[in-house]
């Protein structure tokens, strides 16, 4: 996935260092409890899903409709979003979702200070809580203006960085628990990728798991699909319906005529409220 941010060799330089059902889902108090008003239901979506730099037009949306994926990911927002989308609109997704596709609401927020490479927006020790407070609410407003209602899951990207400089992870932990804590007062659940050797195991091991999201989707690519058997973590951690692992990625795939590259996924996690 880092792709559509960074070049393929920035990527791999980065990375060496089918059904829906409604559920109340894992972490509900924890995803409640900034939010004064009632939350919809939770929707769940269990299966594979692609997620693609730009968003496929519909005509190929419809073209891959066949079972296969059952979902797919869309970069809402962010400055550090790396293509254009001239494709993501509020009719897009209202047709994408009449096909029978769950969409995963994806925003590229600001990066670390430690992080290698450039990006338009970076976070310091002293602007993390400011900056994750107006991303979320930046992407709440991206969100909503798709058609993707309040109770909703968007998920923060967070691209590798090195989690053993610990002044920065700490600036990280700081960001993202602003993020998470603005994002579910206005009533979206968090949600937050990254990998499973870096910005999502400082996620996962850390002690405290005040304001951190309560879904975690990780980058694995072991070409295994699953949430389960390769889940790097205490096995107690993200249960009921909280993970997603991106297993594969540059997948280069063709359905109906339409030729995509896509990384793959294993999704067993909240998606966007859509209609």
């Amino acid at each position: 996935m880092s792709s559509h941010r960074l070049s393929r060799r920035g990527r791999y330089i980065a990375w060496s260092t089918a059904g829906v059902v409604v559920v109340a889902g894992a972490g509900i108090a924890a995803q409640t409890s900034m939010a004064a008003t009632a939350w919809p239901a939770q929707k769940t979506y269990t299966g594979r899903a692609f997620d693609t730099c730009t968003a496929p037009s519909l005509a190929a949306m419809k073209a891959w409709n066949t079972g296969f994926y059952g979902a797919a990911a869309v970069y809402i927002g962010g400055k550090n979003r790396g293509c254009a989308q001239p494709n993501l609109t509020a009719s897009w997704v209202k047709s994408v979702n009449s096909l029978g596709y769950k969409l995963i609401p994806l925003y590229v927020g600001a990066q670390p200070p430690c992080q290698t490479g450039t990006n338009p927006e970076k976070f310091t020790a002293s602007t993390a809580a400011s900056l994750g407070a107006s991303n979320a609410t930046d992407a709440v407003a991206k969100a909503a203006a798709l058609g993707m209602k309040a109770g909703s899951a968007v998920y923060l990207d967070m691209e590798p960085y090195d989690i053993t400089d610990t002044a920065c992870n700490a600036a990280v932990l700081t960001y993202v628990r602003s993020f998470t804590k603005t994002l579910r007062a206005k009533t979206y659940r968090a949600g937050y990728y990254g990998f499973s050797s870096s910005s999502a195991k400082a996620i996962a091991t850390v002690t405290n798991k005040t304001d951190l999201p309560g879904n975690l989707w990780y980058a694995l690519w072991d070409k295994k699909n699953t949430t389960t058997t390769d889940w790097p973590w205490d096995p107690k951690l993200f249960t009921d319906h909280s993970r997603g692992h991106q297993y594969i990625v540059n997948s280069k795939e063709t359905r109906g005529g339409y030729t995509i590259t896509v990384d793959r996924n294993a999704w067993d996690a909240p998606v966007a409220i859509v209609g």
